[in-house]
């Protein structure tokens, strides 16, 4: 990639995302008149519920509109503090926790305040598309991992500890994962946790999808399952997906005390605090019975299996059955097209929108979202079927 000598040194690395060119023609169908199937959503369709907009407009109504400390208001730390405590048995004290502009926002601040320019990144492969180039952008090496679809793309620990080398500073962790689904187990991420705490390489968790998991399934958190672990972790959530605030630009992270107040002095001087009337909204959403997401997780398990069943119909392509998220991970390496060409002309030709999947690290793949009503999703498989029966 050419750069402008102009810019930064540091942009060399930094890749536009691979998939603008994909979203611009959908959204210009669209300004068209096309009755476009939206496949590429990466946010619920769900409206944020009622009684956090209500405490968004007190907020504003009662002049809550200032700066407020850099790393959030009290009430909302501690409320954080709580459900660390109810959902994952994880003890933080407010002073172990940043709230930040979204948790993409947390993930950059944790990633620039570890990283120096020599340090290495574990990244598990596929990733979502924005985990390398924040490494890049903080100087430092993304080193892929590869994971395979007979272990439902969730890496094998023996490889974890054959790939950290004297340069490894931290591995990425995200469960459960964008775009796969995958959903590590508690067993899985003990084994992580020891190799990773034997070596004492930080873990960065996100967790953003904790609320989306199928089948009756329990999330686990890896700071969890031991103190060593814990004292290397930075544990990374928000309210984008649980409550369908991603506009709102909210998320934290809780880390080691240390870790905590480098992160603090990174968002000092960047972005100060996060929205005043977002933390209210936050607080709200913390505060409330589960029951929002509750609705939302089994209606997102029910479009799943219906997707499923589907896509299970269609031939020369194949799947891993999520386990969490609204991602369904699509294999196309039958139709031998790379994924740009196959998502550019469901676009083009049957006016479906998916993301290819050479933006998350494997071109054989493409991500369809479930993020949307059944009527669409049978109507985009519908087009799919009839598409691919064509090639």
């Amino acid at each position: 990639m050419r750069i402008n000598i102009r810019l930064a040194k540091r942009l060399e690395k930094v890749n536009p995302s691979s998939t603008l060119a994909i979203t611009a023609k959908a959204k210009k169908l669209k300004s068209e008149g096309r009755d476009i199937v939206n496949f590429a959503a990466g946010e619920p369709d769900f409206d944020t519920p009622d009684f956090v907009k209500d405490a968004a407009y007190s907020a504003i109504k009662d002049g809550f509109t200032k700066y407020t400390p850099t790393t959030g208001i009290p009430e909302l730390k501690k409320a954080i503090c709580d459900k660390f405590r109810k959902d994952n048995s994880l003890e933080y004290e407010s002073t172990q926790i940043v709230v930040s502009n979204g948790a993409k926002h947390s993930i950059f601040n944790a990633l620039f305040a570890l990283i120096n320019k020599t340090d290495e990144v574990l990244i598990p492969s596929p990733y979502w598309v924005s985990y390398p180039e924040m490494v890049h952008l903080c100087e430092g090496k993304p080193v892929f991992m590869e994971t395979l679809p007979k272990n439902d793309f969730k890496i094998d620990p023996r490889d974890l500890e054959k790939r950290i080398g004297p340069r490894t500073k931290a591995f990425i962790l995200n469960s459960p994962s964008n775009p796969t689904g995958s959903v590590y187990a508690e067993y899985e991420l003990k084994q992580i946790a020891e190799i990773c705490a034997h070596k004492k390489v930080f873990v960065i968790s996100d967790e953003i999808y904790e609320k989306l998991i199928y089948d009756n399934v329990k999330h686990s958190s890896i700071a969890s399952l031991s103190k060593d672990i814990y004292n290397l972790t930075i544990t990374v959530n928000g309210l984008s997906k649980s409550h369908s605030m991603t506009g709102w630009r909210i998320g934290y992270l809780a880390a080691p005390e240390d870790l905590a107040e480098a992160i603090s002095r990174v968002q000092d001087h960047s972005t100060s605090n996060p929205v005043s009337i977002s933390q209210k909204a936050a607080l709200a959403a913390l505060n409330a019975p589960d029951e929002f997401s509750r609705l939302m997780n089994a209606e997102f398990q029910r479009r799943r299996d219906f997707a499923l069943e589907r896509l299970s119909k269609i031939k020369n392509i194949g799947f891993i059955k999520p386990g969490g998220a609204f991602y369904i991970f699509i294999d196309i390496s039958k139709l031998k097209l790379d994924s740009l060409t196959v998502a550019s002309r469901l676009l083009e030709e049957k006016f479906v929108s998916l993301i290819p999947g050479a933006a998350f690290g494997r071109d054989d793949y493409v991500r369809m979202s479930f993020a949307t009503s059944m009527d669409q999703i049978q109507k985009g498989l519908d087009r799919i079927e009839e598409w691919m029966g064509k090639l």
